[in-house]
């Protein structure tokens, strides 16, 4: 599903588990060494296939320097069970700001049709420069079980390569961005 993947990834999406880009923690999985090129302030198609249904929501996340950037998985209401706690609802921020893209994307609370169910849209990046920059994708399910590994969430993450578009302004408000639109457009010529 594109992007690709930066682990190998089995029909379930597994290893999936472990935060913050997925593996569990007896196989942090193997790498694809997969890195995507895109152009800064485009539009990234996202397509996530969900092969188990879980009500709940999708976050998108981008690292530019270091996957530490990456925030934490969405805090989580839960209520506690014969089996320990159980998810109840994961906060969703309306207005996100970096690193988070979008939050609280196709949020749903019921079926949305027969398994497995694939989610399409575009996610519009910033413009930036980056040499390696981690897209993170994480579901956070409802209704579910900690997960020990990842809290009540699954991860993804997809690499990039993000150059910067020299007709648009830079978005400076991520880390590393020091470079001036000038600067920008001079590296070009």
């Amino acid at each position: 599903m594109p992007p690709p993947s930066w682990l190998v990834e089995n029909k379930l999406g597994d290893p999936q588990k472990a935060g913050p880009c997925g593996g569990v923690p007896t196989d942090p999985g193997t790498p694809t060494g997969i890195i995507t090129p895109v152009l800064g302030g485009s539009l990234l198609h996202l397509k996530v296939q969900e092969t188990v249904y879980h009500p709940g929501h999708y976050r998108v996340a981008l690292a530019v320097l270091d996957r530490k950037e990456l925030p934490a998985d969405p805090e989580a209401t839960t209520r506690m069970t014969e089996k320990g706690p159980q998810s109840v609802a994961g906060k969703i921020d309306p207005a996100p700001k970096p690193p988070v893209l979008v939050d609280g994307l196709w949020e749903h609370h019921e079926r949305p049709g027969a398994m497995p169910y694939t989610w399409e849209t575009d996610v519009r990046l910033p413009n930036i420069e980056c040499e390696h920059c981690s897209l993170q994708v994480i579901q956070f399910m409802e209704e579910h079980g900690l997960n020990a590994a990842g809290d009540f969430s699954y991860h993804h993450c997809a690499d990039l390569k993000i150059t910067i578009d020299p007709k648009l302004k830079i978005d400076s408000g991520w880390p590393g961005q020091k470079t001036t639109r000038a600067t920008a457009t001079k590296k070009k010529s």
